[in-house]
């Protein structure tokens, strides 16, 4: 009959998951973050296609430019939501190898470490997305040079 963990061990494992569990907080609230800016990003993208048709001259030429850069800022958010949530699964992962090593008295605290390794690659490739669409979506920002002229009186 197998023997059934100690209630220390249970406790200690515990312990152990709580760092893990602590960065999949954090991961949700760069995931809530992400969503927010991507649904600002598709609802200024609608908008510009409603205006896209009735446009001319400049104005149509800036809309065309403005729905090139929100696409990319699409594309770019969409593989920052991917690798985050991808994180967010491996740290999942590290706190199950964590109780399963434990339960079942296997040693591959490599696999748990190369786990969570991934997980953490995972995340700084989602916030080095994070970083790279806000560096696009300020670039973005300019303010027509006409709007800057002097004042007149």
């Amino acid at each position: 009959m197998p023997s059934l963990p100690e209630l220390s061990t249970i406790a200690q494992t515990i312990s152990l998951s709580l760092s893990p569990v602590f960065m999949l907080a954090g991961i949700g609230a760069l995931l809530n973050v992400l969503a927010r800016r991507l649904s600002r990003v598709i609802d200024r993208a609608r908008t510009l296609e409603q205006l896209h048709p009735r446009s001319i001259g400049p104005e149509h030429d800036r809309h065309v430019r403005e729905l090139r850069l929100l696409d990319r800022r699409i594309t770019i958010i969409n593989a920052a939501l991917f690798l985050a949530v991808a994180s967010a699964v491996m740290t999942c992962v590290v706190v199950v190898l964590l109780f399963v090593a434990e339960l079942a008295h296997l040693h591959f605290g490599t696999l748990v470490a190369l786990a969570f390794i991934l997980a953490m690659l995972l995340l700084i490739a989602a916030l080095i997305g994070f970083i790279v669409e806000v560096r696009v979506s300020l670039g973005a920002i300019h303010v027509r040079e006409e709007l800057l002229q002097e004042e007149r009186r």
